[in-house]
């Protein structure tokens, strides 16, 4: 590719290992507006600091499965299919992707080049997982390495399933490879969590991966309910055992300024307190 291309942009995140490489690139700045209007709205993007990223996989005999319609373009000796295993298995993927807010088809991409993916102002990551499984939100799967398997993760008791605000299903990814998400927030905004043998309480629905070996439910953030009501919360989700939590706690934040505006933040309700 041309010299500007790479002068323009930043690799923020990559990982190389056999026949495959992953990057995110970030754009310095968008420079091609040729009408007013749009130049405000850029003006005001890249003060806002949001910038332009799009996922780069370079493979050399190797395969790659992506969410459709992320496709942007690729180049080399690369061949596309997409699979859903006969009658049965079309069945199984449509009740799959029902669940998990999927696309039913994943184009599969395989041989030797370059694939780019969709440009998006959204926040992406690079998982590895080495013969593990993780469960992660519905919706955030991107791409991953043929060498992984995306299946479909049911809540393990009612609590979570009735008062999770996830549902009953989330996305779960088994095996060895590379995984590409497109997160809530941005990677400098997440707290990871190594757990041993420990419990995390989160208030909200913004732990958004975790190891598939940690245990999962819904609980009292009290163990009465005046309790619960004299706290001011609720239920809380709950992780225990070992393993890896990750959270974004500034994603609710995003969601008051989008649904409520600035007023909202400046004076949350429930922790306000009458001083007059």
């Amino acid at each position: 590719m041309s010299e500007q291309f790479y002068e323009n942009t930043n690799v923020i995140d990559s990982i190389e290992k056999d026949g495959i490489k992953v990057e995110i690139l970030e754009y310095k700045s968008l420079k091609g507006s040729k009408d007013q209007g749009l130049a405000k709205n850029l003006f005001y993007i890249q003060n806002a600091g949001m910038s332009l990223k799009q996922v780069k996989i370079s493979l050399d005999d190797g395969g790659l499965l992506t969410e459709a319609g992320t496709l942007h373009f690729h180049k080399g000796n690369i061949t596309a299919e997409s699979k859903t295993g006969g009658v049965g298995g079309f069945a199984k993927k449509l009740v799959k992707n029902k669940l998990t807010n999927e696309s039913i088809f994943k184009p599969h991409y395989k041989g030797t080049g370059e694939i780019f993916l969709e440009p998006s102002f959204g926040h992406f990551i690079i998982v590895e997982l080495n013969n593990d499984s993780i469960v992660v939100d519905k919706g955030l799967f991107y791409c991953c390495e043929e060498t992984l398997k995306i299946g479909v993760e049911n809540q393990r008791n009612l609590s979570s399933g009735l008062f999770g605000s996830e549902g009953w299903f989330q996305t779960k990814i088994t095996g060895s490879g590379l995984c590409v998400l497109e997160i809530p927030v941005p990677m400098c905004e997440v707290v990871k969590y190594e757990m041993e043998n420990e419990k995390l309480q989160v208030d909200g629905n913004f732990a958004f991966l975790r190891s598939a070996s940690i245990n999962y439910s819904v609980q009292k953030s009290t163990k009465n309910l005046v309790g619960a009501l004299t706290s001011g919360e609720g239920m809380l989700q709950t992780f225990e055992g070992t393993g890896k939590v990750w959270i974004a706690p500034t994603q609710s934040v995003y969601g008051n300024l989008i649904g409520n505006g600035f007023g909202a933040l400046a004076a949350p309700t429930r922790n306000r307190t009458n001083d007059s």
